[in-house]
């Protein structure tokens, strides 16, 4: 009996942590909602946007919804409170909603999605085009990479939180936690019962080529909770290995600057990691390990599945 009782105990507190992840979020009443079609086939997606009050031309922040929740619940749009208060033009697209259909899951209707609504917000905005920004947390986050690689749109800054860039990888994870995002992911790749794993990786950011060129004037920051994979469900080797690829990509022939094996490991295995290096505070929370590569960063900070939605809109804008 005692040993079930603390079996339960750990169970309770492992979702009591990951539930204080999960904010009550209601509407703010400054947000408007409109629609567009898609030029791919005609689908009506709803958005939900802020546009800034000054004359002058302000950034644009194109915010992403989570993986579970569609625009219309609007329980992610964490950054639009945070982008009314700087008076910065806000947009929440709907891009195909719930990821559990396969024109979800960042498909081509999806970065097509996106890319429209910030052709509507060009148009209807007074945007300063030099300072576009996209940001999301897991399934956002999992579009942001997306758009960093896909996007036809000019962007300054990319925020990823807790984010999936492996789908085919994450299926297993899933499978392995018994969640429902594995059931989800084969719903995402029209496979039947079973995952198609070339599909699942064709919807994967990890397996696309990075369009260097393009991107070398955008900065690509990658967050994740050191605890993510234990107390949330997106284990870290998601973003490390998607930074690891990018400097593939984009030949950085400096070693340090990859996250090694043993440093993969370590992290992973003891949600901890010891560094001689002093790491500044990431708002109110420590940094456990942080590795840079020209524009793009990846921080692995104390905390678990989840995005810091007071530091985004000040991080992301720095560089």
């Amino acid at each position: 009996m005692k040993k079930i009782a603390m079996i339960t105990l750990l169970l309770l507190n492992h979702f009591s942590i990951f539930a204080q992840n999960i904010p009550n979020f209601q509407r703010p009443n400054f947000l408007q909602k409109d629609s567009i079609k898609s030029s791919l086939d005609a689908n009506v997606q709803v958005f939900y946007y802020y546009k800034s009050t000054k004359l002058k031309p302000k950034p644009l922040v194109v915010q992403l919804h989570s993986w579970s929740n569609g625009a219309d619940s609007l329980k992610t749009a964490f950054l639009a409170p945070e982008a009314k208060n700087k008076d910065w033009n806000y947009i929440f697209p709907n891009f195909r909603g719930i990821n559990n259909h396969v024109k979800a899951c960042c498909s081509e209707f999806v970065i097509s999605d996106i890319d429209e609504a910030i052709d509507w917000a060009l148009k209807n905005m007074n945007v300063d085009l030099k300072q576009i920004y996209v940001a999301g947390v897991s399934g956002g986050g999992y579009a942001t990479l997306a758009m960093y690689m896909k996007s036809r749109h000019k962007i300054r800054g990319f925020s990823a939180w807790a984010s999936i860039s492996d789908l085919s990888a994450w299926y297993y994870e899933s499978v392995e936690r018994k969640n429902k995002y594995a059931t989800e992911i084969i719903k995402c790749t029209d496979a039947g019962e079973r995952i198609d794993e070339q599909k699942a990786r064709n919807r994967s950011p990890l397996y696309w080529k990075i369009p260097v060129k393009k991107r070398r004037n955008s900065n690509l920051q990658i967050y994740a909770g050191i605890h993510d994979g234990y107390t949330g469900s997106v284990p870290i080797s998601q973003s490390v290995d998607f930074y690891n690829k990018l400097l593939l990509d984009a030949k950085e022939q400096d070693l340090k600057k990859f996250i090694s094996e043993q440093d993969k490991s370590i992290l992973i295995k003891t949600q901890s990691f010891i560094n001689k290096k002093k790491y500044k505070p990431l708002g109110d929370r420590a940094i456990v390990y942080q590795k840079t590569s020209k524009m793009i960063s990846l921080t692995i900070f104390e905390g678990t599945h989840e995005m810091l939605n007071k530091v985004v809109l000040n991080l992301i804008s720095k560089k």
